[in-house]
C-alpha cells in the first residue's frame, strides 16, 4: 500500500481544512518546498499536491506547484482545479499523475478523450463523496449521484485509478470511512486511494485490509499523531 503525504496549498501556504471547509482553515508552514523534501526524505512513495485555491476559484499555486515538484525526486499527482483540458495537459508536463473531480462528472466526453489520449494511469478520478453520494466544486457542490454507481461507470469505460475521500470524515481525525472503502476496493480493478480521516497508526492496517491500493497521510502528519516511517512499516 502507498504512502501519500497530502500537500494542501492556500495562498502559498500548506494548510488543512475542516471538512474542506475553507473558514476553517489551520496553517501548518509557509514553506512548502521544505514540506516536500521533509516527506521526501521520511520514505513517502508519492506526494499529493492539492490546490485549494484552484479548486475554490480564488487563483491558483501552480508557479509554486512546478517549484515544489522539481525539487523532489519521487512522483507527484496534482489535485485541485484542473476542469479543463489544457490546464490537464500542462499539469501533466511536470507530474506523473492528475487527479479529477468535478470535470469527471460535469464532461463525461471530455474525460473519455483524455482516457483515449493519455490512458488511465494518468489520471485519478476524484470521487469525494458525503456518506456514499458524490459532491463536486471543491466539495461545496450536492449531486444525487451514487458513489458506487458511478465508480462502475467509470471502470467500465476503462478508468482504473480512484482517490476516494469521504468529505464528513476530513480533517476530523475521527477515524477513515472503512465501509464505503470496502467496497470501492472490491470492485473489480479498481486502484483505491484512501483519503479522510486517518487518525494515528491502528488506522493504517485497517484501511491496508480492505485492500486499498494507497493512503493519504493529512492532518494526523502534521500534528504528529502518524509519523511516514511507522506508517511504511504497516503498509
Amino acid at each position: 500500500m502507498k504512502v501519500i503525504p497530502a500537500i494542501d496549498l492556500m495562498n502559498g501556504q500548506v494548510v488543512r481544512l475542516y471538512k474542506g471547509d475553507p473558514n476553517q482553515k489551520t496553517v501548518y508552514s509557509d514553506d512548502p518546498i521544505s514540506i516536500a523534501k521533509q516527506w521526501e526524505d521520511a520514505g513517502a512513495d508519492l506526494i499529493h499536491l492539492v490546490d485549494l485555491d484552484a479548486t475554490l476559484g480564488l487563483g491558483t499555486n501552480f508557479e509554486l506547484i512546478k517549484k515544489i515538484v522539481s525539487s523532489v525526486s519521487i512522483p507527484v499527482e496534482i489535485a485541485g482545479g484542473l476542469r479543463s483540458e489544457s490546464l490537464i495537459l500542462e499539469a501533466l508536463e511536470i507530474v506523473n499523475r492528475v487527479v479529477i473531480g468535478t470535470l469527471a462528472f460535469k464532461e463525461p466526453e471530455l474525460l473519455q478523450n483524455l482516457l483515449t489520449k493519455l490512458g488511465p494511469e494518468k489520471i485519478v478520478i476524484s470521487v469525494d463523496h458525503k456518506d456514499g453520494i458524490i459532491v463536486t466544486h471543491g466539495w461545496q457542490s450536492n449531486t444525487d449521484i451514487s458513489l458506487i454507481d458511478s465508480m462502475k461507470e467509470f471502470l467500465h469505460v476503462g478508468f482504473t485509478e480512484f482517490l476516494l475521500t469521504n468529505v464528513n470524515r476530513d480533517g476530523t481525525l475521527e477515524g477513515p470511512d472503512l465501509e464505503f472503502l470496502e467496497e470501492a476496493c472490491s470492485l473489480e480493478k479498481a486502484n483505491v486511494i484512501a483519503s479522510g480521516g486517518i487518525s494515528n497508526i491502528d488506522d493504517i492496517p485497517k484501511v491496508k485490509q480492505k485492500n486499498a491500493w494507497g493512503v493519504i497521510l493529512g492532518k494526523a502528519l502534521y500534528e504528529n499523531k502518524i509519523s511516514i516511517k511507522e506508517t511504511k512499516k504497516l503498509s
